[in-house]
């Protein structure tokens, strides 16, 4: 009978061997088998629906890796044709190159050109920064301003519809009236409508990092319902469709931005200037933005909407351009240079209306019910 001692030597002693063994398999393969470094990342874009640009979905994509070297774009790729002789050729023309996929198959080709990302990076425009006209200035000891006086004045804002820095979210999308004119004692001082739509910012971000941090879904929309309403009256925003505009947007590619704009754009407060291009690539445009004049109420808009046309201040440029609105407010003389008797203010009245017809319907009861489901953990 073996000795167990000896037996266990012999074992290691195998072991021992056949590690070494394979530690230089290991090593003669990887010599033998070093291959290139792998392809760079390579990006093409087609305008396909001749609106100018490619920023809609299907008119971007990452190229294709191929055993000849240059990559094919997958945009309007087709399967190229062999003549008697098997000499391929490409369907979209003769000056198309045929080319064969690492992962092998028929040749192919496309009429859209690949471009190396880190040779050709995509240029993003930053988001428009204009802070507005700073409200509650100097004054001088009877309350008089000392500085410019500005009505209705506005803010440069922009929203981005569906795009490649958006992951072809729609960041412009109206989930209906979260903000209220006139509503509350806290929304008493100008520049506080785009307070509270950073508020609801805020409370996305707290909602998000709950949920990163283990927080089941419920549980991260009412932390961020609890960052939402701190400080604010349950009457100044419709606290349940600013929960739902946050937790929706909260796995998109949106900025903060882009979610201030579409609240404030939604409640009606928003003037749109026009869209321009926010991300390009070699040219072509992959990424719109639409530039917007938001205001503290929809009042304020529908005035500077009806106004500005009646003042040769503004004539030929009403609104500036769209990557660089014109917001600012009317002056004490152009204000009162205004004929409202021109102004259609029905839009204004209408909502006015229907307002009061529902507070009527709503008692004070109703209103702290509100509150405090909105805070309550669930």
């Amino acid at each position: 009978m073996n000795d167990p001692l000896s037996l266990m030597a012999r074992a290691r002693a195998s072991l021992a061997v056949v590690t070494a063994a394979l530690a230089l398999c290991w090593s003669v393969a990887c010599q033998a088998q070093s291959a290139p470094s792998s392809p760079s990342l390579q990006l093409c874009a087609a305008d396909l629906n001749g609106s100018g640009d490619a920023a809609d979905p299907g008119e971007m994509a990452y190229c294709s890796p191929t055993v000849a070297g240059p990559q094919l774009c997958p945009i309007q790729e087709v399967a190229c044709t062999a003549d008697a002789a098997g000499q391929y050729s490409c369907p979209a023309g003769p000056q198309f190159a045929c080319v064969t996929k690492l992962a092998g198959g028929i040749p192919a080709c496309s009429p859209n050109q690949c471009a190396d990302i880190a040779a050709n990076p995509i240029v993003d425009e930053p988001p428009i920064l204009d802070p507005g006209s700073p409200p509650d200035g100097a004054v001088d000891a009877d309350g008089n301003c000392l500085g410019k006086i500005e009505i209705f004045a506005g803010r440069g804002m922009r929203c981005r519809p569906p795009g490649i820095s958006t992951t072809l979210s729609n960041c412009c999308k109206d989930k209906g009236k979260i903000i209220k004119d006139g509503m509350g004692s806290s929304l008493g001082s100008i520049g506080t409508k785009v307070a509270v739509a950073k508020g609801v910012f805020q409370g996305m971000s707290a909602a998000y990092a709950a949920f990163r941090a283990g927080a089941t879904a419920g549980q991260a929309a009412s932390a961020g319902a609890n960052a939402l309403v701190v400080g604010l009256d349950p009457t100044s925003i419709a606290i349940s469709l600013a929960v739902n505009f946050m937790i929706e947007f909260l796995f998109s590619g949106c900025d903060s931005q882009d979610m201030e704009t579409a609240m404030l754009r939604g409640s009606g407060m928003c003037h749109e200037v026009g869209s321009y291009c926010a991300s390009s690539f070699l040219g072509v445009c992959l990424q719109k933005a639409r530039g917007h004049c938001c205001f503290n109420t929809k009042l304020g808009r529908i005035i500077q909407e009806q106004g500005r046309p009646q003042l040769k201040a503004f004539n030929g440029n009403l609104w500036g351009t769209p990557k660089k609105p014109m917001c600012r407010g009317f002056t004490p003389e152009e204000f009162q240079a205004l004929d409202f008797s021109k102004m259609d203010l029905s839009e204004y009245y209408a909502d006015i209306e229907a307002r009061a017809q529902s507070e009527i319907q709503l008692d004070i009861k109703d209103r702290v019910d509100a509150y405090l489901k909105a805070v309550q953990p669930q």
